[in-house]
């Protein structure tokens, strides 16, 4: 629920549109549209940053063995829960972002993860808000509109 509130927050602010995403157990891949700067921080700075200080509080309460292995032993920081410069592909045609939703709806159902049957069945993910046009968090949009 941190990362779905995140993006939630800045869809509200209208700093993002979030078009596509999946939660996987150790990733996530989100199709978004930066709008504006967040302040004086890019989105996706803002997003990594509050989610990462949120990680840390509900790991520190509730299970403090597991923020131990998210420890950093780098000057700027005490914990590192995301990946520096994560993979961001420029998605300049509709036809790559089919491709790359089509990509990340199906991560679930991967013979790797197993987590659902079928893509629209993981609740953590945009797959059903494009089956069935419900978007249970109240935040995508949908990348044709």
């Amino acid at each position: 629920m941190i990362v779905i509130n995140s993006l939630k927050f800045l869809v509200f602010r209208k700093v993002i549109e979030v078009y596509g995403y999946v939660i996987m157990p150790n990733h996530i891949h989100v199709i978004w549209n930066m709008l504006k700067i967040n302040g004086k921080e890019s989105p996706a700075a803002s997003f990594t940053k509050f989610t990462a200080h949120e990680f840390k509080k509900y790991l520190a309460a509730n299970n403090p063995l597991l923020l131990n292995q998210y420890h950093s032993e780098k000057n700027d920081r005490s914990y590192q829960f995301w990946k520096r410069d994560p993979l961001a592909i420029p998605l300049s045609r509709e036809s790559i972002l089919i491709q790359k939703l089509d990509y990340i709806h199906d991560n679930p159902i991967q013979e790797k993860w197993n987590l659902s049957a079928q893509p629209e069945d993981y609740r953590w993910s945009s797959a059903n808000f494009y089956e069935t046009g419900v978007d249970e968090f109240g935040f995508l949009t949908h990348f044709m509109e």
